[in-house]
């Protein structure tokens, strides 16, 4: 599992013009799955997201999490993120979760943020999506598990 995620001011995920998915603080976390990953794998991303010190506290430092500070998260599944660029001009995917597997792998990882109690907002799996944010920071991490 890959997610890259970016503090944001705001973000919104439209699909044929019509919302999604939106937020204002918070996490917009692009995630991608791969074939071997577990429950295991999701609940530790999920505690790890929701866990992350990255909003600043009172002086300004990197101290409080997204439950802290009162965000939101807004999750957007992303294959591409398992593109192999290493060799040739077209990026490869073999290593990308085949739908029948990322669905409900997408499914479970938002079902595990939710449980948290912090507002969530998802993208449309599969779809074309547009999404806009505003990065906060910036503020740009990869994590994987």
């Amino acid at each position: 599992m890959r997610i890259v995620l970016q503090r944001v001011s705001r973000a919104r995920v439209t699909v044929e013009g019509r919302v999604t998915g939106e937020i204002g603080r918070g996490l917009l976390l692009l995630a991608g799955f791969a074939d071997g990953d577990s429950e295991d794998a999701l609940a530790w991303m999920a505690d790890k997201v929701v866990g992350l010190r990255i909003f600043p506290d009172d002086e300004g430092k990197m101290n409080r999490s997204v439950q802290e500070a009162g965000g939101g998260l807004l999750v957007v599944s992303q294959f591409t993120l398992y593109g192999d660029t290493r060799k040739g001009r077209r990026p490869s995917f073999v290593d990308a979760a085949r739908p029948e597997i990322a669905i409900p792998l997408y499914e479970r990882f938002v079902e595990l943020l939710r449980a948290t109690g912090l507002p969530v907002g998802t993208g449309e799996f599969g779809a074309m999506m547009d999404v806009e944010l505003v990065n906060d920071g910036p503020v740009t991490l990869i994590l994987e598990r």
